[in-house]
């Protein structure tokens, strides 16, 4: 067998595992557990009672997972010279630019750091770590699907933002003309104004920073009413970019459905074609299923 066929079996394996392919899922079990682990280490090694009784284990856990990871991104690295044929530069210089390949260059960036700059703040390092919980990515779209839903919803999401920002330069203008006499200190310029007026719109109200004066209460009341419907503008943007990024995964999946049954019959490789596509647009199984028996009734109340 050629070099290329390994490297594509090798991605299978690597990559979200599909329907009958134990290795592929053996891999993903064990890649997802591995980093929930080291989150789980990371987040236990920041107890000082903790750290200082299991010092040795932590440290040899994370020798043991940077091993893996870093075979796994060699692997992915060289595996990625069969995405483009005959060119496998490409192919991984893709994968290393790409959102996953930053994301599996990062999980394993903060022990090497370490290594050869021993200086470093260990704090740091360890939010760096953190960082690994971004490789479930790679077995689940959840990131993927909110970056197509805010990319396809841009326009509406950037037009909800400008609200917001008027509504908050507006109120912190205000409110420092109002509270600046009263509480120079928290109140002291138009920029140190907007942290009560991006806090308040925002819903949030720490109530660190509240207005004395007559004048600023109520122009904290009609803040407080701006928010309700800034916050409620920005939450439904976001819910229709969801909604219609669902949509257009289900219009892809029934297109192949359709397609496959073009011919009235559906062979074991366009039943696996659908699944694939099913497990890679992250839709329900039950929604095959229902699909092919709706092709199916019109074909034969067609017929």
């Amino acid at each position: 067998m050629s070099t290329s066929h390994w490297q594509r079996r090798a991605l299978e394996i690597l990559d979200q595992a599909k329907p009958g392919d134990r290795a592929s899922l053996f891999s993903d079990w064990f890649l997802i557990v591995l980093v929930l682990s080291n989150v789980l280490a990371v987040v236990l090694e920041s107890v000082n009672s903790l750290e200082a009784r299991f010092h040795a284990e932590f440290a040899a856990f994370e020798l043991f997972s940077v091993v893996l990871f870093s075979l796994e991104y060699v692997a992915r690295l060289w595996a990625s010279g069969s995405i483009v044929a005959k060119r496998p530069s490409v192919g991984r210089r893709r994968y290393a630019l790409s959102f996953y390949g930053l994301v599996d260059l990062f999980s394993i960036a903060p022990f090497y750091l370490a290594v050869f700059f021993p200086g470093l703040d260990l704090r740091v390092l360890r939010v760096l770590r953190l960082l690994r919980v971004l490789k479930i990515s790679h077995f689940n779209s959840a990131l993927e699907d909110l970056f197509q839903a805010i990319w396809h919803e841009r326009q509406t999401l950037f037009s909800a933002v400008y609200l917001l920002l008027i509504a908050t330069l507006l109120s912190a203008s205000i409110m420092y003309f109002a509270e600046t006499e009263a509480q120079p200190e928290k109140f002291s310029s138009i920029p140190a104004s907007m942290y009560w007026a991006f806090i308040t719109l925002t819903t949030v109200g720490y109530g660190d920073v509240s207005p004395i004066t007559w004048v600023g209460q109520l122009v904290s009341v009609v803040a407080a009413f701006m928010s309700v419907s800034t916050i409620a503008l920005l939450t439904g943007v976001v819910a229709t970019a969801f909604n219609n990024q669902l949509e257009r995964r289900k219009a892809m999946l029934e297109n192949e459905v359709s397609a496959a049954l073009a011919d009235g019959i559906l062979s074991e490789d366009e039943i696996a074609s659908i699944y694939v596509l099913q497990k890679r647009l992250n839709l329900d199984d039950d929604l095959v299923e229902i699909l092919i028996a709706q092709y199916k009734n019109k074909r034969s109340n067609g017929a």
